[in-house]
């Protein structure tokens, strides 16, 4: 059979295996949605992914999947990749099943992931209840493509923890915020005093900041300080500051995993989600259709708004349609220049 005959996945099954928790249909799940299928008009859609997605969503699932959503980032080098062994790890002794989608700048050439952050995560490539898969971010400024969000909702049907790990941080890299129940900010000692902390344009996204390396002691603990003192200059003194060593032996990864479930049982999550849902429907139509979409469908604020008005458990794909009636753009179509 040629590749031209073979059928491509079905994604309502898919979807259904998902929510079954049979984390063996993850794989094939993700490479559905990273899928670009080019349309008439040049435009490209996931085949098959709103079909996947609707048999995820909270109306089928008779609520939010309970996963924690978390979103992972930092600077290069500051240790994410090592940290991130350690904690799957901890999971994985808690019982947990666990999702991390790396997410690596793309190839101008290919479109594909530079640096494999997959290769990167030490764990069990035999252990069924881990699935680590590296993914481009696809140019994307926020450092998050669109089949990246997408994946993150769908894993969290199958599995108790999902990561997304991203790459770079500062303010063009915060769109994790809009994808994750709770994000983590991961920097290293000697990276900057208070004032560049602040500059980096990151103390209004993390939910816990942690500083690797602390086996280094002093340098680390000095960083921890810096962090606190910007921290409590923006009013949220409250955000959890860990220090943290991956390297053996081990110290503060149990407690980080203890702060993590702590978030957890504290989050709203059917209004955490409900706003990533709107966040990620609003994001696809800007990237779709730009800046003379936004205007069509009456600016950005006004879009918000219409979004705002939906229902808690409508869909992204509902949403960015939604979007799209708003500003008078046929379902497929671009918007033209941006």
């Amino acid at each position: 059979m040629s590749a031209r005959e073979i059928e491509p996945p079905d994604g309502a099954s898919l979807g259904r295996r998902l929510r079954e928790r049979r984390l063996d249909a993850a794989p094939a799940a993700l490479n559905l949605l990273e899928r670009r299928v080019p349309e008439a008009d040049g435009s490209h859609t996931p085949s098959g992914a709103d079909a996947l997605l609707a048999e995820v969503s909270p109306s089928v699932l008779g609520g939010e999947a309970p996963a924690h959503v978390i979103g992972l980032t930092g600077p290069p080098g500051a240790g994410k990749s090592t940290l991130l062994s350690a904690l799957v790890a901890e999971w994985r002794r808690r019982g947990r099943t666990v999702a991390v989608l790396a997410v690596d700048p793309s190839s101008k050439r290919s479109g594909g992931s530079l640096l494999g952050d997959r290769a990167r995560i030490t764990h069990d490539p035999a252990d069924g209840g881990v699935l680590i898969r590296s993914t481009a971010a696809g140019g994307r400024l926020g450092g998050l493509a669109p089949p990246t969000r997408a994946a993150a909702q769908a894993l969290a049907a199958a599995f108790e923890v999902v990561v997304v790990e991203t790459v770079g941080v500062g303010q063009s890299e915060t769109d994790v915020d809009d994808v994750a129940d709770t994000v983590v900010v991961v920097v290293q000692p000697g990276s900057g005093d208070t004032l560049q902390f602040l500059k980096a344009g990151i103390m209004e996204v993390p939910d816990v900041l942690v500083v690797t390396k602390a086996d280094l002691e002093r340098p680390a603990m000095r960083a921890r300080r810096d962090l606190e003192a910007a921290l409590r200059s923006l009013g949220s003194a409250s955000t959890p500051v860990l220090a943290v060593s991956a390297v053996p032996p081990a110290a503060g990864i149990e407690e980080l995993a203890d702060a993590l479930e702590a978030r957890r049982s504290r989050l709203d999550l059917p209004a955490v989600r409900a706003r990533a849902r709107r966040m990620t429907a609003l994001a696809e139509f800007a990237a779709e259709h730009g800046e003379r979409g936004l205007r069509a469908a009456g600016g950005r604020r006004a879009a918000e708004r219409a979004l705002e008005e939906a229902t808690r458990d409508t869909d992204s794909p509902a949403l960015a349609a939604l979007l799209e009636r708003r500003a008078g753009i046929v379902p497929g179509a671009t918007a033209g220049a941006r």
